[in-house]
């Protein structure tokens, strides 16, 4: 699939930071069944890459590609497609030699003229909270009518719907799906639960 059939796949792709790996199938599993099958697995523990060899039921990207090697890493665990918080030469470089699509970050036009430049018109606006959040997603419409975004940074379930309103937002990435205090508690039918909301959100 390429990144635009990716990202039109669910409304909401839980972004997930694993710290222990006895929670990625289960996790992956109360995920599925709530009826969301993009994942993203951000590299920032330990046990991030064998996290997504063994969630590999779902539609796995791997998040936080901030150097050109993490693109071959990605690669040998089975990513579908890769994420990174902003884009820079080297990045697109990399991305052009992958054998999976890339989701590239940006924040500001200027940043957007350049993913463009590098082939990229499906993007993750970041951190968009933080950034201008729908206001910023609104003005970039205009002069930007070919870009779609998927959002991410700071999203919450009370506020994705909105930004799911837009016409040139395809998907938000959010991290309310998998609250530390549920995968304490291994409460995978809470966790299945705020999946099956989060999938009944509609998109323009």
């Amino acid at each position: 699939m390429n990144i635009r059939e990716i990202v039109g796949l669910s409304p909401v792709i839980p972004v997930l930071t694993i710290a222990q790996l006895e929670h990625a199938v289960p996790l992956a599993r109360a995920l599925l069944a709530g009826g969301l099958c993009v994942l993203e697995i951000t590299l920032r523990t330990p046990v991030a890459l064998a996290a997504v060899e063994a969630m590999r039921e779902a539609v796995i990207g791997v998040g936080t590609l901030t150097r050109a090697v993490d693109f071959a890493t990605a690669d040998r665990v089975g990513a579908q497609f890769g994420v990174t918080p902003g884009l820079t030469p080297e990045l697109a470089a990399a991305a052009r030699g992958a054998r999976f699509p890339l989701l590239p970050g940006v924040m500001t036009p200027t940043e957007l003229i350049g993913a463009r430049t590098s082939g990229f018109n499906v993007l993750k606006f970041f951190p968009a909270e933080p950034a201008g959040g729908i206001g910023m997603l609104r003005a970039l419409g205009a002069p930007f009518p070919d870009v779609l975004f998927c959002p991410t940074g700071g999203i919450t379930r009370a506020t994705a719907g909105a930004y799911l309103e837009l016409p040139n937002v395809a998907c938000v990435g959010g991290s309310w799906l998998a609250p530390p205090a549920m995968l304490a508690a291994g409460d995978w039918a809470g966790i299945e639960a705020l999946a099956r909301d989060a999938s009944g959100l509609r998109r323009r």
